[in-house]
């Protein structure tokens, strides 16, 4: 990074944003609730491409439980009307025939490396986002709100920088 930044810590996303290109209700209903997104593999990989990759220089609490400062992988689990993030010590291919240590998506993603599990509320919005988007809401010095959003949908959690 270049510059200079004073009095706080930094948290940076680096993300590749599918787009709906004329597709609707991209996250289906039911039992079914995005299981397509999935592609075959057992959760999402937040994204498109490269694996998302999460960066905080602090300790971040979401509800009762501490993300250690730290690079991680972002995947998401879906359930009905409710997802969960999880932040993974998986490393990032570059494609899917790099030979480097990592996941390409999450086709080979297994929960032992999971360093936490959060639940994200979930609202329907009045609008159709068409790229998918991560986003800081809400931010204060003492934390604020991640939020994931595409199509109607806004998930979101909120953390706090660890004490």
């Amino acid at each position: 990074m270049e510059g200079s930044y004073t009095g706080g810590s930094w948290i940076v996303v680096v993300y590749s944003r599918p787009i709906l290109r004329g597709r609707t209700n991209i996250f289906g209903s039911g039992a079914n609730y995005g299981k397509d997104l999935y592609a075959g593999a057992p959760v999402w990989r937040v994204g498109a491409n490269k694996s998302t990759r999460f960066m905080t220089e602090t300790d971040l609490q979401f509800g009762s439980s501490v993300l250690k400062a730290g690079e991680y992988s972002l995947f998401v689990e879906f359930e009905n009307g409710e997802w969960t993030l999880i932040f993974s010590t998986y490393g990032a291919k570059s494609s899917g025939r790099a030979p480097e240590e990592g996941l390409w998506g999450s086709y080979e993603y297994t929960p032992e490396k999971d360093a936490l599990r959060v639940k994200m509320m979930l609202s329907r919005l009045e609008m159709s986002i068409d790229q998918f988007t991560i986003a800081f809401m809400n931010m204060t010095q003492q934390g604020g709100n991640l939020a994931m959003i595409w199509e109607n949908e806004l998930a979101m959690t909120p953390f706090t920088v660890a004490k």
